[in-house]
């Protein structure tokens, strides 16, 4: 998991870059009636198909906003497992005072012995308390980033293929082969990264 925090994104995503119509918005390039000319797909000027494609992974690694998110589950990640083992350092240290105890004949009664060990189950459950919080709070953020990442993904998409007027987007990995002429995924991380860097100035 800290390799890379949103490489499983959900299926959904995919959808985020397909079918973005190059007619959306523009009524002025939709067919006239009995104009059976202007029905007819034709490819860009370059000769290749009205559509391109994106690779998620690339951009998931090189957009800032993805980057600085995962920095920060990583940074979460790291404090959730350094409290567990804290917990576990303390109990584990009580339980060897314990352990002392009885060897040296520390107990003068059963009820203080009862004590520690209601102690000691009460550091336990209180460890485990801590441990479901934290896992929670984890998991709250990490869809949370992975949402805001994702939304932010498909708004420019939008904005993107409004001025390109792309028949469709589509998502690398959704396919077997693709023509490598039709990948944008480095106009799209410029873009995603020049829209962020100027909203976080």
């Amino acid at each position: 998991m800290k390799k890379y925090l949103f490489r499983m994104l959900p299926a959904c995503m995919a959808l985020t870059f397909l079918a973005f119509a190059s007619c959306s918005g523009n009524e002025s390039n939709a067919p006239k009636a009995g104009d059976k000319k202007k029905t007819v797909k034709t490819e860009s000027s370059a000769g290749l198909p009205n559509y391109r494609y994106v690779d998620l992974d690339t951009v998931l690694s090189r957009y800032n906003l993805a980057k600085d998110y995962n920095e920060e589950m990583l940074r979460m990640q790291n404090n959730m497992e350094s409290a567990l083992k804290r917990h576990e350092s303390n109990i584990q240290g009580f339980a060897n005072s314990m352990q002392k105890k009885m060897q040296n004949n520390g107990y003068l009664s059963e009820a203080s012995y009862k004590q520690d060990q209601d102690k000691i189950a009460s550091m336990q459950n209180s460890a485990q308390r801590d441990a479901a919080n934290l896992q929670n709070n984890f998991q709250n953020a990490a869809m949370k980033a992975q949402q805001t990442v994702n939304d932010s993904i498909e708004a420019f998409i939008k904005e993107y293929n409004a001025k390109r007027g792309y028949d469709a987007i589509l998502f690398k990995a959704a396919t077997l082969y693709i023509n490598p002429e039709l990948d944008i995924t480095d106009e799209v991380v410029e873009g995603l990264n020049a829209r962020y860097n100027k909203v976080k100035k």
